[in-house]
C-alpha cells in the first residue's frame, strides 16, 4: 500500500565498476610487453650466440681447406714454373672457393658446383678477391656465386692462395633458429598470456568485490531516513591475510561504523519527529481553549477600543499558532508513513475549486487557468492534493505584491504523468536561496531580496524575493508549506520542481497516473 513517506527503492542496477576490468586489463598487457621484452632478448642472445658459434666453426673449415690449398699448390721441383689447379685438392669439399694470386693478377678462380665440376669466377669476382688482405682474419663478401667466407693467405714461394667458404648452410642455419625462436616465443607468449589472464583475473576477484561493494553504498541514499546499510564485502575478500584481503576487512568495519551512525541518527531523528507530534498534540487543547474563552469573552463581556485590539491580537496569533500546530502534525503524519486515500482525482477540477478560493481570498491578483480540454485523472488522496495546490496559490498570495498575475495550469505529459503548475510574474527568487526553498522553517535573509522589494513593495519584513516560495520570512508563515508540498508530492511517486528568475517563478508538480504501491 502507498504510504505518506514516499520512499521508493531505487530501480535495479548492474553495481559492476567497469574500473577493475580496466585495471586487470592493465596488468595483463604490462606482463605481455615483459615477456615480450624478455623473449626478445633471450632470442636476440641466442641468434648472437648461434652466429658467433657458426663463424667460429666455418673459421676453422676455412683454415683446414686453405692449408690444403697451400700445401697442393707447392710448385713441382721438377717443373717450378707450373702450377696445379687449386680445386683439385684432395679433400676440398662442394662450394670451395680457391684462386691463386701472383704478381697483383688472379689465376685459375673458381669454384666447386653442386655437381662436383669446376666453375670459373667473373672479372668482379676477380677484383674482389684483389682486395683481400694477406694473412688477415677471414671476411664476409657477396660473389657472383653468392655470399662468401674468405681469406688470403701468403705462401713461403711467393703466391697468396684464396681460400672460401659459401655462408648459404650458415644463413639457413640461422633463419631456422629465428623461425623455431619466433615460433616458441609466439606460442609461449599465448599460453603465457591465458595463464597470466586466468591468474590475475582470479587474483583480482577480491578487489573486484571490493570495486562492487563501495558501488553500491555510493549509490545508497545516506542522506535521510531510515537506510538499511547491509552490503558487505563477502568474507572470501576481507580475510586479512592479504593485502586485498586487509582492505576488504578494513572496509567492512568502516562500513559498520557507518551503519552504527546511520541507525543513531535515525533514532535522533524519530525521537525530534516523536517531540514534534507529542508537542504538537498537547498543544492543540489549550489553543482551542484560548480561541474559545477568547471568542466567549468577546460575546459576553465589554472591553474599551484599546482592549478590543489586545484581544483581537491574541485571537489572531492563537489562529496562527494553531495553523502552525496542524503543519507540524501533518509532517509527523507524513514522515511516519501513514497511508494514503487512495481515490480517482480530477485535478482539472481541483484546480478550478482552489484557484476560486483564492480570488474570494485575494482579488487583487489577477488568477487564471489554463486548464486542457479533456480532465486529468489520477489516483491519489484528494484531501492531501487539493493542500498541495492550496499551499503553491496561498504562496503565491503572500509573497507577491497586488496586480500579479498567478496562472495555474494542468495538463498531461507525453510519458501519462500530470502536470500541475502554478507560475507567477513576480520578483523571483534569489538564486542563492533556490536550492533551500523545500527545507522546513528556511527563510530568506532579507538581505538577499531584491532592494526595490526591500524598498517596501512588500512591506518592512523584507521577505526574500520569490513569488510563490513558502520558505521567506514573511509575516504570518511558518515556512513549512512547501516541505508539506514535497512530502505529499513526494508520498504520490511524483516531483515537485522549481525555477525561478526575475519576472517569471514556477513551481512544476509532476504525479504519476497512479502512486506506488
Amino acid at each position: 500500500m502507498p504510504t505518506l513517506s514516499g520512499v521508493t527503492p531505487a530501480p535495479g542496477h548492474d553495481w559492476r565498476n567497469p574500473s577493475t576490468w580496466h585495471l586487470r586489463t592493465r596488468l595483463v598487457l604490462v606482463a605481455m610487453a615483459l615477456l615480450v621484452t624478455i623473449c626478445g632478448a633471450v632470442g636476440v642472445f641466442s641468434y648472437a650466440s648461434m652466429d658467433s658459434f657458426l663463424t667460429r666453426q666455418l673459421d676453422t673449415q676455412l683454415a683446414q681447406a686453405s692449408h690444403r690449398a697451400s700445401e697442393f699448390g707447392r710448385p713441382d721441383s721438377d717443373n717450378p714454373g707450373g702450377r696445379p689447379d687449386l680445386l683439385e685438392a684432395r679433400g676440398q669439399g662442394i662450394g670451395t672457393l680457391n684462386a691463386r694470386i701472383t704478381n697483383g693478377k688472379v689465376s685459375n678462380p673458381g669454384f666447386l658446383a653442386g655437381d662436383a665440376t669446376r666453375r670459373n669466377l667473373t672479372a668482379d669476382d676477380s677484383a674482389v678477391l684483389l682486395s683481400l688482405t694477406p694473412n688477415a682474419d677471414p671476411v664476409d663478401r657477396n660473389l657472383s656465386a653468392g655470399a662468401y667466407r674468405l681469406i688470403a693467405t701468403q705462401t713461403q714461394y711467393g703466391d697468396v692462395i684464396v681460400t672460401g667458404l659459401p655462408l648459404e648452410e650458415k644463413q639457413n642455419t640461422l633463419g631456422s633458429l629465428v623461425g623455431t625462436l619466433a615460433a616458441v616465443s609466439a606460442g609461449g607468449l599465448v599460453l603465457i598470456g591465458l595463464i597470466g589472464t586466468a591468474l590475475i583475473r582470479r587474483t583480482m576477484e577480491p578487489l573486484e568485490k571490493l570495486s562492487d561493494v563501495a558501488t553500491k553504498v555510493s549509490r545508497l541514499p545516506l542522506d535521510a531516513g531510515e537506510v538499511a546499510l547491509g552490503v558487505r564485502v563477502p568474507a572470501s575478500a576481507a580475510h586479512p591475510g592479504t593485502e586485498v584481503g586487509s582492505v576488504g576487512h578494513a572496509l567492512n568495519q568502516m562500513l559498520d561504523n557507518v551503519s552504527n551512525a546511520l541507525q543513531a541518527r535515525q533514532e535522533s531523528e524519530m525521537k525530534v519527529r516523536q517531540f514534534v507530534a507529542d508537542a504538537s498534540h498537547e498543544l492543540r487543547t489549550p489553543l482551542t481553549a484560548i480561541r474559545g474563552y477568547t471568542e466567549l469573552m468577546r460575546m459576553t463581556e465589554h472591553f474599551t477600543p484599546d482592549g478590543e485590539k489586545s484581544l483581537a491580537r491574541v485571537q489572531s496569533q492563537s489562529e496562527r499558532m494553531t495553523a502552525l500546530v496542524e503543519d507540524l502534525l501533518l509532517l509527523a503524519r507524513l514522515d511516519e508513513g501513514q497511508p494514503l486515500k487512495i481515490t480517482d482525482v480530477d485535478l482539472t477540477q481541483l484546480a478550478v475549486e482552489t484557484v476560486s478560493d483564492e480570488k474570494v481570498v485575494a482579488p487583487d491578483r489577477s488568477w487564471k487557468l489554463d486548464l486542457p480540454d479533456e480532465p486529468v485523472v489520477v489516483r491519489g488522496d484528494t484531501t492531501a492534493l487539493h493542500q498541495v495546490l492550496a499551499n503553491l496559490l496561498s504562496n503565491a498570495r503572500k509573497h507577491t505584491k497586488p496586480g500579479t498575475t498567478v496562472v495555474t495550469r494542468v495538463m498531461r505529459s507525453a510519458d501519462g504523468s500530470a502536470v500541475v503548475s502554478v507560475t507567477d510574474d513576480g520578483a523571483g527568487i534569489a538564486p542563492e536561496f533556490l536550492g533551500k526553498v523545500f527545507a522546513r522553517f528556511a527563510r530568506a535573509d532579507a538581505s538577499r531580496a531584491n532592494p526595490a522589494e526591500r524598498a517596501g513593495a512588500r512591506g518592512a519584513a523584507g521577505a526574500a524575493p520569490g513569488a510563490v516560495a513558502t520558505a521567506t520570512a514573511v509575516q504570518g508563515t511558518s515556512g513549512l508549506g512547501l516541505s508539506i508540498v514535497q512530502s505529499i508530492v513526494a508520498a504520490h511517486g511524483g516531483t515537485v520542481e522549481v525555477s525561478s528568475r526575475p519576472g517569471r517563478t514556477e513551481f512544476a508538480v509532476r504525479l504519476p497516473a497512479a502512486p506506488p504501491a
